[in-house]
Parts: structure tokens; sequence; C-alpha cells
């Protein structure tokens, strides 16, 4: 059986880095003789060119239809205007609540040969190991109501999170 991932390499500087980590997953599904099946679709700020919008319908059955999916960044000074109706990274919202994505895992390990190239210092840097988890399905990512408007002192921005007794978790 081979395992269907979805390639959706983004914007930016994310099509070289899926680049570079598809051959690196080539190398490893290789080496361990696991069967892996890619299909590339498009998000993003060229999805918004080529199809109108940052997540198309066929990349959302695609999603569906996959066990992973590869993705790259999205957005960049292109398509930089608080003011559009559509953004690109509305796709990645879309994806995470369409897929009940609960998490952002950033695991936080230096690699000692990239150590100078680092703005801290080493010895700030030397032994770390850190697992960040964020969420990523509920609160304000999806808040409602949620609005902006003229106020007083300027521009205003409305995003609400409730929680309630029984789920005692920002609401998606």
């Amino acid at each position: 059986m081979a395992y269907k991932i979805l390639v959706l390499k983004g914007d930016g500087i994310g099509p070289e880095v899926v680049g570079e980590a598809l051959q690196i997953l080539k190398i490893i599904a290789r080496l361990s003789a696991v069967d892996l099946e890619f299909k590339e679709g498009m998000i993003g700020g060229h999805a918004l060119d080529a199809a109108g919008t940052p997540l198309p319908e066929d990349v959302i059955k695609h999603a569906q239809d996959s066990d992973a999916i590869l993705l790259g960044a999205v957005g960049g000074p292109k398509w930089d205007n608080p003011n559009a109706e559509q953004r690109p990274e509305q796709a990645l919202l879309g994806l995470r609540k369409l897929l009940g994505l609960f998490a952002n895992v950033r695991p936080v390990k230096p690699v000692k040969e990239l150590m100078s190239a680092s703005p801290l210092k080493a010895e700030v840097l030397n032994g770390v190991d850190v697992v960040i988890i964020r969420e990523l399905t509920g609160g304000i990512y999806y808040g409602k109501p949620s609005e902006k408007r003229a106020g007083k002192d300027g521009r205003e921005a409305v995003d609400t999170c409730s929680y309630t007794e029984a789920r005692n978790f920002p609401s998606a």
C-alpha cells in the first residue's frame, strides 16, 4: 500500500524548501522500502492568481484523500494587502479547519555546525532541545463575531474567543 502525500509548495521560499524536503523524503522512502505516492497541488498566492482562491476545491479533495501533506510557506509581498478580500494565509486556516488539525509542532534543537550562523550566542543555544506545540483550531483563529471598524482612536478589530464550563478550551 502506498501512502498518499499531497505536496503543496506554496509561495516565496516555499517551493525551494519543499523541493529539498521532497528529495529527502524520496531517499528515506527508498532506503526504508516505504511506498510513497506524491500528488502536487497549489495553495496560497499562486493559487489565488491561477484559480481565484487561495485554497482551490481540487486541493481540498486531495487533502481529504491524503495520508499526509508536505506544505511550504504561503504569501509574500505580491499578496501583502491587508484590505484584500482573499489572502494566501486563508489557505492554511482553511486546511486546518477542514482537516481538524489541532497543533503545530515546532522542534528546536540546534545543529552544531550552524550555531555560528545564529543571532543567539552559542552558549545560549548549546544543549537546547525543546518542542513547542501550538494549538491551531480554535479561539481567535475562527473567532465569531469578527469585524473591522472605525473607533475613536482609529481602526479597531474584534475577534472573539468563547469558553464554556463544558469546554474549557477555545471553541472552533
